[in-house]
């Protein structure tokens, strides 16, 4: 098949605008991350980390849905992955494709690309390109690194089972193809790779499939909590851990390290092929995950969607002009600030319902501007209710479970505390500058004024949407009196 011509000599010059790649993967724990050199030798060595960075929903659809809108789910009604209150199906029969960060920055001037993973539920057989890109390279839904099919620009293309049809090296070669011709053109252009890695079911490619033997699912002080009386009722009725399930997280995870090999030469290959083009420095490169993972962590199976730092941090790294070396922001960041993000270093113009904000000030070294106090978190049930109802502090007692068990929440996650409410009415709070591992639910010890006020406070958070809802996040969150 022919590839795409170079990018247009008579489109808007670019000037000092930046390039913009966004790498995000698919399931990505922080543990993992120690498992990654060249991540850390190219990107976190060069560049800025945020040590928290956090979920709105721990789920791949609401995430992506969340990162190409920068809204919170609850504003844009893809909750799940697929029914009738989440998936491709409900992104693209609400319309959200049309006015994502994709087409703000096309608007702008920018060539842009996706390759890889783009909602659960896209169609395999589906020709269509999604407004805002330009040249377009979206997988199969399902996961497949061999035997998949890629829509290449309008056209259905199969890859077989051979090493070379490894799909996340395939991603590499194509990023690698766009960069160049991109580079050698006059607009700047904006390149988002997915990967499927390190997702279930989790396949390395050939070259890494035997590599770290010895490895085992870290043993955290959380891993297999022996008591969990303090827990809410769907953690209560989990067993403990048998020696077969510890061996299954341990065979996982290793899966899982192995997969991530081949995301680490893919970044190596995208820094590489900026810097041969002459572009490097003026490329912000966005590494993250659209999703935590929990592997054993308070008795849970592998999974995610649970309320936990496991689930809900994930790594954000950020190297770029203008970007201090080697530093780590602890502001509260997520995935709502993405498309902001991106926006403000193209200079395109951002819709009044983005709820999130561009983190572009923080990057630089110094204090950087007054910052969010609490970031909203949020679980749903597949073919559920659409939304909480605002002004509401408690869902209905009826218990409504999705995968795992876990029933529907909202809670907000701040500095030193994260505060769950669930649809059963049952309650989590942690003090994380304490309990770090979240070992100690303290919501039935808390003071009833303090849990009104966290109700109150999280429910204004539920209800907000766009500048409203930034300004409700900046307000003083109670304080935990221990």
């Amino acid at each position: 098949m022919q590839g795409p011509s170079p990018v247009s000599s008579d489109a808007p010059a670019s000037g000092n605008r930046p390039n913009i790649v966004f790498i995000n993967t698919d399931d990505l724990d922080t543990a993992s991350m120690s498992f990654m050199p060249k991540v850390k030798s190219l990107l976190t060595d060069q560049g800025t980390s945020f040590s928290n960075f956090f979920l709105n929903v721990s789920l791949c659809c609401p995430s992506r849905t969340t990162f190409l809108r920068g809204q919170y789910a609850h504003n844009t009604q893809v909750l799940t992955n697929g029914g009738t209150n989440g998936g491709y199906a409900r992104v693209h029969a609400l319309g959200l494709e049309q006015s994502t960060v994709a087409t703000w920055l096309q608007a702008a001037g920018y060539h842009t690309g996706q390759m890889g993973k783009y909602l659960n539920g896209y169609r395999k057989d589906d020709t269509t390109v999604p407004p805002g890109w330009n040249e377009w390279y979206g997988s199969d839904d399902g996961y497949p690194e061999f035997n998949y099919r890629l829509n290449e620009n309008g056209k259905i293309v199969q890859y077989g089972n051979k090493p070379e049809d490894y799909l996340t090296d395939v991603l590499a070669g194509k990023a690698a193809d766009f960069v160049t011709r991109a580079a050698s053109g006059t607009q700047p252009f904006f390149l988002y790779i997915a990967t499927f890695a390190p997702h279930n079911p989790a396949t390395p490619a050939p070259r890494y499939a035997n590599a770290f033997p010895d490895a085992k699912a870290p043993r955290s002080p959380s891993y297999n909590e022996a008591d969990v009386r303090d827990k809410p009722q769907w953690v209560q009725g989990l067993p403990l851990l048998d020696e077969k399930r510890q061996a299954a997280d341990d065979e996982l995870f290793r899966k899982r390290i192995q997969t991530l090999q081949s995301v680490d030469d893919l970044v190596e290959r995208v820094v590489t092929t900026l810097q041969t083009a002459g572009a490097l420095e003026n490329t912000y490169i966005v590494f993250s995950s659209d999703n935590g993972f929990h592997l054993g962590q308070h008795r849970e199976v592998a999974g995610k969607q649970a309320p936990y730092e496991e689930d809900i941090r994930v790594p954000l790294i950020v190297r770029g002009p203008g970007v201090a070396a080697g530093r780590a922001v602890d502001a509260l960041v997520g995935n709502v600030d993405y498309a902001p993000t991106f926006a403000a270093w193209a200079g395109a113009a951002v819709p009044d319902f983005v709820d999130g904000r561009s983190f572009a000030p923080l990057l630089a070294n110094g204090a950087g501007p007054a910052w969010r106090t609490a970031y909203l978190i949020e679980h749903y049930t597949e073919g559920g209710r659409t939304a909480r109802h605002p002004g509401k502090t408690t869902h209905a007692a009826k218990m409504k479970t999705g995968k795992g068990g876990i029933p529907e929440f909202h809670g907000m996650r701040t500095q030193q505390y994260v505060y769950i409410e669930y649809a059963t009415n049952e309650r989590e709070l942690y003090d994380l500058t304490k309990d770090p591992d979240e070992l100690q639910n303290s919501a039935g010890t808390a003071s009833p004024m303090l849990l009104g006020q966290l109700s109150t406070r999280l429910a204004d958070l539920v209800k907000g949407a766009g500048v409203p809802l930034r300004t409700v996040e900046d307000q003083p969150v109670p304080a935990l009196v221990s």
